[in-house]
């Protein structure tokens, strides 16, 4: 791969940023061709398809028939961004068996604001 090909490529998750948020956008279950025609860009409706696909099995969209293929919508608890990162959170949590270590260098390596953060949303009642 040349260093010119290496360049053009989009940062890991960039794409599936992009489709998550013409669903969120939309508001309403979309096709493949559908997430195309919103994202307004270049890509080919395979590759849109193949993000869709690789979403879904990840759990963070669901799909139902609709005609041929399928029509796919966020999970509810990924409606935006913040959701969609919160499951990352969880899923990485869920690789390890020691999820106390885990959760302890986490919890160290935040900065003094975080920490507060954190602590305030553990201290209160509306969890």
């Amino acid at each position: 791969m040349t260093d010119d090909v290496k360049d053009e490529r989009r940062p890991a998750g960039e794409l599936e940023a992009s489709v998550l948020a013409a669903l969120w956008a939309a508001g309403a279950p979309r096709t493949a061709g559908q997430v195309q025609q919103n994202l307004g860009t270049d890509l080919a409706r395979t590759t849109v398809t193949t993000i869709l696909t690789r979403l879904h099995d990840k759990g963070v969209v669901e799909r139902r028939r609709q005609g041929r293929g399928y029509a796919y919508f966020p999970v509810r608890d990924v409606q935006d961004a913040q959701g969609l990162t919160a499951r990352r959170m969880h899923s990485e949590l869920d690789r390890d068996s020691d999820r106390e270590t885990v959760l302890a260098r986490f919890v160290a390596q935040l900065n003094p604001d975080d920490e507060r953060v954190l602590r305030d949303l553990l201290e209160s009642d509306d969890r």
